[in-house]
């Protein structure tokens, strides 16, 4: 990827570092009537624009200075605020913005870009929580792992600067300001650059939906949150009333300045159902738009993934058909269907599903919900999209929600046993959706996901305990919620990969994730969008489903049982011969199989698989070849 430096530019908010000890400030601040940049020697007043811009150019101001926005008001003393734009906070979100100098980072990944969706195996993960450091270093030293285990890409929990040094990353208040317990903006680069040498591209996840209650010094500036819409997560952004255009500005700018100050490759947008915009074009399309013509400009493709429980496929349809224009959304869907199947749980929103047999319908429609009424919402959710192909939806069996909103946090290690986690890694990586793994889950790591925060302010942290504990009141006999601001809870939460190398269980589940990743690139059939879609067929009153998806010259079955007793499937219209490519009950996983090849060659199949089981057959025929 050529690298061009992005100082050309004069019109960027926050501080860019033009060279020569040059720095030029720009902030928006409508409630201000005039803005002062203080740096540690004076004060350089900023020149005032009748929109609410402030910017000046400033001498002797190297790379690295501390600095704050003196804003005065009228009625009002004055207040000193960190830089809303700021790219750097060494000293946490209270303290001063400092000056970042992105290019005098010296890259090393030309010419890397991550494949295409339909190839990825996503891996999630928590920097904090992810090494013994706790850092993007420690996330380096972590690499091997995630090459050896063949993932693609690792998409990162928010990293904005957040309150404290242990917070999940939702309760950002700076969306350009890279974490300063976690390695701040040169720490990200070390490891974007590093994990593109291994192959790995990087997404971030970002949150435009909601700011974080500590450290938000925002609407002291202007309308930067609204109260015209409210989000359960905290204040609002204001992304369609007065002001929106500079707002919209501020948000695009901080994707933009991801891809071309430190080299992303992507972003999973954070509840995209809680930004609420009125405005012709959607800022989904316009933050879109953006991050993939700067791409373009550095020679590689962004991927933009959005989280959503709309089951509409507006976001991910072209903007020539109307559609936002993303590449995929997540589809949880997925993970309920497996999850309900497999624990039989119905509480909460799991009431809405059956289990595996709703796999039909997200196979033929790519949601469940598909116009069907929801008893948990008490409405109608969703509408069909057969013509949408299957690398548009990433889907999982755990990830941090999943898991880190139970109120322990168990992880399904927890839940199930070992036949259970390997039925539902092969649910996972056999099915034609876009597969996303959550830290840990590849060699069961028994360690929990727990909620957890680090704010400074007294009534805040009871606020968070209280509100955990009011949550899960109906769990009580689960114990009690443990203390999101306790240290306690964030070192629960750490995870170990070190389990994967020791024998026994952990280095066999390791082996058996690794094993299901190499099957899915040996064969395309499991993913490839462009074959026909999978035929399903369902065991009334069973939980298990069996898909055909044929393809010139050759077919696959995939077959999954998460009974406890062998289930038995009639498949019409499947001549073979099979070959047997995949048994997750095989004696080598630990499995107590091995499940009988069907020698049948009639053109109906009939297959008998073992108890939490999931087998794939191939062959090179079909029917109307020789």
């Amino acid at each position: 990827m050529s690298r061009t430096p992005h100082h050309h530019g004069s019109d960027r908010l926050g501080a860019s570092y033009l060279g020569g000890d040059r720095t030029r400030f720009e902030c928006w601040a409508p409630s201000a009537t005039s803005v002062e940049v203080v740096l540690d020697d004076r004060i350089v007043p900023l020149e005032a624009h009748d929109d609410g811009r402030h910017h000046a150019t400033v001498p002797d101001v190297p790379a690295g200075s501390r600095y704050r926005y003196r804003l005065h008001r009228p009625g009002h003393d004055p207040l000193d605020r960190p830089d809303p734009a700021s790219r750097w906070q060494p000293d946490g979100v209270h303290g001063p913005s400092a000056v970042d100098d992105p290019d005098v980072f010296a890259w090393t990944d030309d010419g890397f870009t991550p494949p295409p969706l339909f190839r990825q195996v996503i891996y999630e993960l928590h920097v904090g929580t992810f090494s013994p450091a706790g850092t993007f270093d420690g996330v380096i030293d972590r690499l091997p792992h995630l090459v050896e285990l063949g993932v693609t890409s690792i998409e990162l929990l928010p990293v904005w600067q957040f309150p404290g040094a242990r917070n999940w990353g939702y309760d950002g208040v700076l969306p350009s300001a890279v974490q300063d317990s976690y390695g701040g903006p040169d720490g990200l680069r070390r490891l974007v650059d590093t994990a593109h040498a291994a192959g790995i591209g990087v997404i971030l996840d970002v949150v435009h939906n909601h700011l974080g209650p500590e450290g938000n010094y925002l609407d002291d500036f202007g309308p930067y949150t609204t109260d015209r819409y409210t989000s359960p997560w905290g204040p609002a952004m204001n992304v369609d009333g007065p002001g929106a255009d500079h707002v919209r500005r501020w948000i695009v700018e901080s994707v933009v300045g991801f891809v071309r100050d430190h080299h992303i490759d992507g972003f999973r947008l954070d509840a995209v159902h809680g930004i609420i915009d009125q405005s012709a074009v959607h800022l989904l399309e316009e933050l879109t738009t953006a991050a993939k013509a700067e791409g373009a400009r550095l020679g590689k493709q962004i991927q933009v993934i959005a989280e959503s429980d709309l089951c509409d496929p507006k976001l991910i349809r072209p903007i020539d058909e109307h559609g936002f224009g993303l590449d995929a959304q997540w589809a949880d869907d997925f993970h309920h269907a497996v999850h309900v199947g497999l624990t039989g749980e119905d509480d909460g929103y799991y009431v809405d599903y059956a289990g595996l047999t709703d796999l039909g319908a997200m196979l033929r429609d790519r949601y469940v919900f598909a116009g069907r009424y929801s008893p948990y919402r008490e409405r109608t959710v969703g509408r069909p999209a057969p013509d949408v192909s299957y690398d548009r939806f990433v889907v999982c069996v755990q990830n941090h929600d999943q898991v880190g909103n139970r109120m322990l946090g168990e992880r399904l290690s927890a839940l199930t046993d070992a036949d259970g986690q390997r039925f539902a890694a092969a649910m996972l990586l056999t099915s034609p959706f876009v597969p996303m793994l959550f830290m840990g889950e590849e060699y069961a790591e028994p360690a929990p996901f727990q909620y957890f925060v680090s704010h400074g302010d007294d009534d805040l942290q009871t606020a968070v305990r209280e509100g955990r504990r009011a949550e899960f009141a109906a769990f009580a006999w689960q114990g009690e919620a443990p203390d999101p601001n306790d240290p306690a809870t964030f070192e629960r939460s750490r995870i170990d990969v070190g389990l994967a190398r020791q024998p026994g269980e952990h280095a066999a589940m390791f082996a058996f994730y690794r094993h299901l990743i190499e099957l899915r690139r040996e064969l395309p059939l499991l993913h490839d969008p462009s074959a026909p879609d999978p035929v399903a067929t369902a065991v009334p009153g069973r939980q298990a489903i069996a898909w055909q998806r044929p393809d010139v010259g050759e077919a696959i079955i995939v077959a999954a049982n998460a009974e406890h007793d062998a289930v038995t499937l009639d498949l019409e219209d499947a001549p073979g011969p099979w070959t047997m490519r995949f048994d997750s009950s095989d004696p080598r996983w630990g499995g107590g199989g091995p499940t009988p090849a069907p020698d049948a060659q009639s053109p109906t199949l009939q297959l008998t698989v073992p108890g939490r089981t999931v087998v794939v057959l191939h062959t090179q025929r079909r029917r109307g070849t020789a």
